[in-house]
């Protein structure tokens, strides 16, 4: 019983979300900071407001705060440009970089005698018989 919980545990894919997560969450320090102390005043610079809380309305003596809402969406929209211009595309360029894509070997060949598309094993082409 063990030794399967341990088998568990130690399987690389288990490790690699361990560490996302713990990797995830002391980013989402960073990208917050980012957002709030640095991106959020800027904007509050162009439009006036750092946020969008002020907007509410009342409907029916109900308070519905749509504000809230748009900041939210502002926020997730700018943490995503945050996460992909500063992490995925440096991250794609790194790995282009140092792994150069590898050409794959044809898989066919054409016949000399019929110019038919054979496999590229083949000793004998298969619409016209010939030895290859």
């Amino acid at each position: 019983m063990f030794k399967g919980f341990r088998d568990f545990i130690l399987r690389g894919n288990v490790m690699d979300l361990a560490v996302a997560v713990i990797i995830g969450a002391a980013f989402t320090g960073i990208v917050t900071a980012l957002t709030t102390n640095i991106i959020n005043p800027l904007l509050g610079a162009v439009i006036g407001k750092p946020n969008f809380d002020y907007l509410v309305g009342h409907i029916n003596g109900g308070v519905v705060e749509y504000g809230k809402f748009l900041t939210a969406i502002v926020n997730f929209l700018l943490i995503a440009a945050v996460v992909y211009f500063l992490l995925v595309l440096p991250t794609q360029y790194l790995l282009k970089k140092f792994n150069p894509p590898v050409a794959a070997e044809p898989t066919t060949k054409p016949c000399p005698q019929c110019l038919g598309d054979i496999p590229a094993l083949a000793t004998r082409c298969k619409f016209c018989t010939q030895p290859v």
